[in-house]
């Protein structure tokens, strides 16, 4: 009996197929494009910077690279992806077309960036609205995270620098929405900062809050139905003076470092006034307990913040720090709001943990490294890296259920983008044939589904 020679068929290959699309589950993010009206919004805003007789629309460009990067690539180059599939994404822009335009749009400064925020704030809105009770703000609360992130740099680029982490690179600072336990969550702001930049840095941090301020619709730049979390990098006098400014009225919930004052209160603490920590289920969180500090550690500050100090006995093996106390970790933090039992305000800042999912997935869409020389340059990537976490965002709140809603990119990419498909093109319609065997079409082809239900733009 002849025995086999490997585990696996062969397969004999050839290059004359025809008709073949790669990457054909990326109708998605086309789909979600044409409802949301990113593509006409990002046209019209780069008009200006459109030359006479140019083949080539700014707006498609940039939007083309969004594309790209959404579906793994990490560089300006990798916009082939798209340009070997015209049938699909439409004549895409050569490479030196696609640098001239950045190095364009990076000359402009300001005014280029301001123009793609705008367009981007007027697509958040349509697509909010769109998403109905799955957008951010069905229960008429917005949650923005605002988290520093650092970006590596492997050459000498400019405004590259060492790190407090002892690395070298960039330290940017980002703010995200969350979309709360059912969803993911959309970025709003990216500052780029050299990586010599702090992390205490009021001037930073106001800025950052500024521009994701900016993103929301009009109703949510000011009041208390939106939150601001920080980690303690964002408990500055200067930045919490801010949020609370009389006629900005912010909710916010900002970490605060555990001061040698905080730590002797802490120990002052009556056990009749700690109250046991929960869990997300409501279930009391066992070994941790929270409690409301008042007096003169609240002098200077301003008049509505409470600070809520939460002590917890440390997980196996884990190094106490000096701030600690009786064997407990200690951490505290400081907010404005108020109605609401201490526990569940002590929950709701712990779940700015999520920010480090989002700042996960910024870094498997482009921002694992700054693929440009210059800062300006590298600041309209930024831009770019946005543009496609927002069609990552949008596309579950728009299309998918259930748990697809909380897949995050890497996962939509092996499961649903890099899908292949069958181009048949009969009278003037194009259809395109998913392989029915692969597991995930169904996915794919519901959510096309819905999204087809929605209305167009306009």
């Amino acid at each position: 009996m002849r025995e086999p020679i490997s585990s696996y068929p062969r397969v004999r290959v050839q290059e004359d197929g025809r008709q073949v699309v790669s990457q054909a589950g990326a109708v998605l993010l086309l789909e979600t494009v044409r409802k949301t009206g990113l593509d006409q919004a990002i046209s019209a805003a780069l008009a200006p910077w459109r030359k006479p007789r140019a083949v080539h629309d700014p707006g498609k460009i940039l939007l083309d690279v969004a594309l790209a990067v959404a579906l793994g690539g990490d560089c300006l180059a990798d916009v082939v992806l798209l340009r070997c599939e015209p049938a699909v994404f439409g004549p895409v822009a050569p490479d030196p077309t696609v640098s001239r335009l950045i190095d364009t749009l990076a000359a402009s400064g300001d005014k280029a960036l301001q123009a793609i925020r705008s367009a981007r704030s007027e697509v958040r809105h349509c697509a909010w609205s769109l998403a109905g009770e799955n957008a951010p703000d069905a229960d008429g609360q917005v949650t923005v995270d605002l988290d520093g992130v650092f970006v590596i740099a492997h050459s000498d680029k400019e405004n590259a620098a060492p790190t407090w982490k002892k690395t070298y690179g960039h330290h940017p600072l980002t703010a995200f929405v969350d979309h709360g336990p059912g969803g993911t969550g959309e970025p709003v702001a990216a500052l780029l900062r050299p990586g010599s930049a702090g992390s205490s840095t009021a001037a930073d941090h106001t800025t950052t809050a500024r521009l994701a301020l900016a993103q929301l619709p009009k109703r949510y730049r000011r009041g208390r139905q939106t939150l601001i979390r920080t980690d303690s990098a964002g408990g500055t006098h200067d930045f919490v003076s801010w949020l609370a400014k009389r006629g900005r009225w912010l909710s916010y919930s900002v970490g605060m470092t555990v001061t040698e004052a905080i730590h002797e209160h802490v120990l002052k603490v009556p056990g009749s006034a700690w109250t046991p920590a929960v869990e997300a289920d409501a279930e009391a969180r066992d070994g941790a307990w929270v409690a409301e500090l008042t007096g003169r550690l609240l002098h200077g500050w301003p008049k509505s913040m409470r600070l809520i100090v939460r002590k917890e006995r440390p997980h196996p093996g884990a190094q106490l720090r000096i701030t600690d106390a009786d064997g407990m970790r200690i951490t505290c933090f400081a907010t404005d709001t108020t109605g609401r039992p201490i526990a569940e305000l002590e929950l709701r800042h712990r779940l700015r943990a999520r920010a480090e999912d989002r700042i996960r997935t910024a870094r498997a869409t482009g921002l694992r490294n700054l693929p440009l020389h210059n800062t300006a340059q590298n600041r309209v990537w930024m831009e770019i890296v946005q543009i496609a976490l927002d069609l990552l965002a949008w596309m579950p709140m728009l299309a998918l259920t259930g748990r697809a809603r909380l897949w995050e990119p890497r996962r939509l990419r092996f499961r649903l983008f890099s899908a292949a498909g069958q181009l048949v093109t009969t009278g003037w319609r194009r259809i395109l044939r998913l392989a029915r065997h692969w597991p995930w079409t169904g996915e794919i082809t519901a959510a096309l589904e819905r999204l087809a239900l929605l209305p167009d733009p306009g």
